[in-house]
Formats: structure tokens, C-alpha cells, sequence
């Protein structure tokens, strides 16, 4: 009986977590009408079609949800119940199309449902290229991209796209990179002969392969989306990728968390078209032409300290088409509106040929 009256309290409490979703979807619909007719109404010229994604916003929401969050479910947990509610209220307001690096089941498209949730309407995409023009086209409203890994590095093609782009950063995603080593359910797991995965996949899981399958061949892939694929028609091979793979490609994980770093993480960044309002914890990033001259990058760096801007990351990349000139990707804790900030920038402009603002973003929540 005592069972019975808590499934009842159970049910009590899910109807009424269902009807506080619908008016939650219900004040979202309004919002949207607001800003359809202020854009209708609006005798700026400029003014095109409303925004309705706002990363400061959901970051201060979510953030907001942890911060009063008193368990017993995780903060974190109970952030991903939100963000997943949040995504199903905007797709209510305007459907959210994301071009990612794909093919389906890499990591750039878990980032992608990490950060928009599994509502977003999401484009795979060949390559990074491929993500910045279709943006810059209006084909699909963000982007997302891969930028670095704690364990390999910067991603080179996605700093590259920036020189050649207007978009901006909007947001960032940081994912913890966890491997599995999946098989289909008609593979002979004591037949596999042949192991898919990227190459930068199978170097992270070495030790793991050689100690539990040293004599396997292992075979590099565009991606790891790709190795779940190949799953499909091939009972004698297995692939190392993560959940969103194995969920896309119907896959068993015979074996999870198999990389050889554990805490090995890859950042992501939201790249879109708009300036993104203060919220509160802030990023900003900033690509800099400098001259050509000794000492040119501590004269750099000599604002940023004396007004109090905390350097996060700085990477260089050749300045094309320009033979031995580069330019410095800077990112620093802080928004452009924030004064420090912006005095900062403002006093490295008269010692450089150039400084553009990549974007000020939130940083990452989840």
C-alpha cells in the first residue's frame, strides 16, 4: 500500500511538472510574438529578421539552475534537464538549424547537441570550411567547430577559417572526450580482425589497444562517425567512438572509457553572425596583425597585463598571402564592454596593423 501511494505522489507531481513545461512553451511563444512585432515595427532599416537564440541569456539560466539546485539530483544533471527544456521552448519560437563537422556521431555533433539540445535541427558537414560558408550563407544559423584539445592540440583549419571570415564567436562547448569500443550485434566479437577510428581517436586509446588487442589491425578513418558506420556490413570489425555513435548507428559499447587519459577534453566554438550582450562570466577573443619587428609581441601583451586582463590562450598562424608574417589569436577572461577589456584592446591598436574582435561570449555552463 505504502509503495502504491508514493507512485501516486509520483504521478501527482509529474502532472504537475508537465503543466508548468506547456506554460513555460507558452511564455516562449510570447516572447517570440514580442519580437517578431518589435522587429515588424522598427523604423531601423537594418532591423532583419528578430534573434531568438541568445547564448547569455540560457548561460544565465542555467547557471541560475545549478546555483539553486539543492539535489538530490547533480547540479550538472539538473542544468542538462533544463537545457533540454530550453531547446524544445526555442524550437517553439524559431526551429534552430546547426551545421556541424560532421558526418553524424562525431564529437563535434555531441558538442552541437550538448550546447542546442537534441530539439535543434542539425546539418552535418564535410569540412570546416563547409560549417563557416554555410553560416555566412544564412543556410544554417550557427556553427560548430572544433578549436582545441587538451591532449593534441590546436585545431589549425578552424583558426584558418576565422581569417577569412566575418562571423563571429557566439559560444563555446567543452566536451569531455570519452572513447568506447563499440560492435554491432552481428559482429563476432572473437573474430575482430580490424579496429575503425580516427587517428587521433586510436592514438588515445594506444595503451588500452595494446594491452587488449595488440595483434588487430587498426585502421584511420575521416572520422569516428565513419567508423560506426562501417559497422553496418562488416561482422569481423569493431570502432572506437563515443555515445552519440554508438546511440546513431544503433552500436553495443563492449567496452566504455577506454582512452588512455581520462580527463582529456576538446573545446568547441558556436560561431554566428550577431555581438552577444554581457553575462556575466565572459570570454573574448581577438585576432592581432602585428609588425614585423623584434619584440612586437610583448608590446602585445604589455596592455593586457597593465589594465588587469587575464590571457587564457594565445596561438599563431601564418598571415596569408603574406611570405613570413602572422598573426596572434588571443583570448582573455572578460567581456569588450567591460572596461579593463577594452582599454586593453584599445591600447594595443596603435602598436599593431590590425586587431578584429572574433566575438565576447559566455563561457561554458555544461
Amino acid at each position: 500500500m505504502f509503495l502504491n501511494r508514493l507512485r501516486q505522489d509520483i504521478d501527482a507531481v509529474d502532472c504537475e511538472i508537465h503543466t508548468l513545461i506547456n506554460d513555460r512553451a507558452k511564455l516562449a511563444q510570447q516572447v517570440a510574438t514580442v519580437k517578431k512585432s518589435q522587429v515588424a515595427n522598427s523604423d531601423d532599416p537594418s532591423a532583419r529578421d528578430p534573434i531568438f537564440y541568445r547564448p547569455e541569456r540560457e548561460a544565465q539560466v542555467l547557471k541560475a539552475v545549478m546555483a539553486r539546485n539543492i539535489g538530490p539530483i547533480a547540479d550538472e544533471k539538473m542544468a542538462r534537464l533544463f537545457r533540454e527544456i530550453m531547446s524544445v521552448c526555442l524550437d517553439l519560437e524559431a526551429p534552430q538549424r546547426i551545421a556541424f563537422l560532421g558526418p553524424l556521431g562525431t564529437f563535434t555533433h555531441a558538442a552541437a547537441l550538448k550546447h542546442f539540445g537534441k530539439a535543434a535541427d542539425t546539418l552535418p558537414l564535410s569540412t570546416i570550411t563547409d560549417v563557416f560558408r554555410e553560416v555566412e550563407a544564412g543556410t544554417a544559423m550557427y556553427g560548430v567547430v572544433p578549436v582545441e584539445n587538451s591532449s593534441e592540440g590546436v585545431v589549425n583549419h578552424t583558426l584558418d577559417g576565422f581569417l577569412s571570415s566575418t562571423l563571429k564567436i557566439i559560444g563555446e562547448v567543452e566536451l569531455p572526450i570519452h572513447q568506447n569500443f563499440l560492435v554491432a550485434e552481428h559482429t563476432k566479437i572473437d573474430g575482430i580482425s580490424r579496429i575503425y577510428s580516427h587517428q587521433q581517436s586510436l592514438a588515445q586509446c594506444r595503451h588500452w589497444l595494446d594491452v587488449n588487442y595488440p595483434n588487430v589491425e587498426r585502421v584511420a578513418v575521416s572520422s569516428n562517425g565513419e567508423a560506426a558506420r562501417r559497422l553496418k556490413n562488416e561482422w569481423h570489425s569493431a570502432a572506437i567512438a563515443g555515445d552519440v555513435a554508438a546511440a546513431e548507428y544503433d552500436l553495443h559499447k563492449l567496452y566504455a572509457n577506454i582512452e588512455d587519459n581520462p580527463s582529456n577534453t576538446t573545446r568547441f566554438l558556436i560561431i554566428g553572425h550577431e555581438s552577444i550582450a554581457p553575462s556575466g562570466q565572459d570570454k573574448t577573443s581577438i585576432v592581432v596583425s602585428a609588425h614585423d619587428k623584434a619584440g612586437a609581441l610583448i608590446e602585445i601583451l604589455k596592455p593586457l597585463s597593465y589594465h588587469g586582463v587575464s590571457m587564457t590562450s594565445i596561438e599563431t598562424r601564418p598571415e596569408r598571402p603574406n611570405k613570413w608574417a602572422y598573426v596572434f589569436f588571443i583570448d582573455m577572461d572578460g567581456h569588450i564592454q567591460d572596461p579593463n577589456v577594452s582599454a586593453a584592446i584599445a591600447d594595443i591598436r596603435p602598436l599593431v596593423k590590425d586587431v578584429r574582435i572574433l566575438g565576447s561570449y559566455p563561457k561554458a555552463v555544461l
